[in-house]
């Protein structure tokens, strides 16, 4: 079997997945994803049995090329959208997932940007690495409202810390489990308008698709009060960067925390790294010593049942 590894999270971290993968005698390709199509296409050349992907564009195109020998691809976390599904489906190859594996890691890093942004923790320090002492007024958490765009896992885990914060909790979704939105006090809004217009704070939790493409955009962010946040840890399509720039230009953005965008790795002179009001992390939300190996095996596992046809797999087609 030869098998194409592209997930740096995968490959970096130390942990049981290398040797079981090890164990397997496969030949195994590592490439530095995420991988453009362009590099994919280039790829598909060597032929491969097997994906073990992160964020590479997989698109119809690459499917084409790839097969007949392309048996499964096997997604390291839980984000589909670079991933051309439906072509998949046609071409029965099975995309597999692996959902439950990194919710809480993701909400921690979702309030260590909240944090970093109402705290002003960013300009405090590097104000003390060049020796001023600049002391800048933050914000409380208490009773400020935070807006969720998504009550999945993720969502939900920060729902639970928003409320051991003292936090006012607003959510959106078609999903809605009412056990803890009882339990957290969830108020539930039925519309994305009427949820940026209770909130101080925006934080999206809800997958890459056409509905929630820019879901964030001037016109609901005017809803907002004056010096919101919006904290983004889900997708960087989920925002119009355009939009997100003025707002914050104008001063209806207080400041804008992120872990994605929407080119990964950015351009040296993407807008996003240099604005004043913007925090930007490297994709690592879910990059953690605990988190990466229970990803790790859970992507190699499928891959291995799937491969084997024993065992079970988590598949996100319908294929299997």
């Amino acid at each position: 079997m030869k098998i194409l590894l592209t997930t740096c999270s995968y490959q970096d971290t130390p942990g049981p997945h290398h040797k079981l993968m090890a164990a397997q005698g496969w030949e195994v390709v590592r490439e530095r994803g995420p991988l453009s199509e362009v590099r994919m296409l280039e790829l598909a050349e060597q032929g491969f049995d097997a994906f073990l992907c992160g964020d590479d564009a997989i698109t119809r195109e690459v499917l084409v090329k790839c097969a007949p020998k392309l048996k499964v691809i096997s997604k390291y976390g839980i984000g589909l959208d670079k991933i051309a599904l439906p072509v998949t489906k046609e071409m029965k190859i099975p995309v597999l997932f692996t959902p439950g594996v990194n919710h809480d890691t993701v909400a921690e890093h979702s309030f260590a940007l909240l944090l970093a942004l109402t705290k002003n923790l960013y300009p405090s320090i590097q104000a003390t690495r060049e020796g001023k002492w600049t002391r800048l007024t933050g914000y409380e958490l208490l009773n400020k409202r935070i807006g969720l765009i998504g009550l999945g896992r993720i969502g939900q885990e920060v729902a639970k810390r928003a409320h051991a914060f003292g936090m006012e909790v607003h959510g959106f979704g078609n999903f809605w489990p009412e056990d803890i939105a009882e339990q957290y006090h969830i108020t539930r809004h039925h519309d994305l308008d009427s949820l940026f217009a209770a909130s101080d704070i925006i934080s999206p939790h809800t997958k890459l698709t056409p509905d929630s493409h820019h879901c964030v955009n001037a016109k609901r962010l005017a809803l907002m009060p004056d010096n919101s946040w919006l904290v983004n840890t889900g997708r960087g399509e989920l925002i119009h960067q355009a939009d997100v720039i003025a707002a914050l230009d104008s001063g209806k953005l207080a400041g804008y925390a992120t872990d994605v965008l929407d080119e990964e790795p950015p351009a040296p002179d993407h807008p996003l790294l240099h604005h004043p009001k913007v925090i930007v992390t490297p994709h690592i939300g879910s990059r953690t010593f605990e988190s990466v190996p229970r990803q790790a095996m859970k992507s190699l596992t499928n891959l291995i049942n799937a491969l084997s046809g024993q065992g079970e797999t988590n598949c996100a087609n319908g294929v299997i």
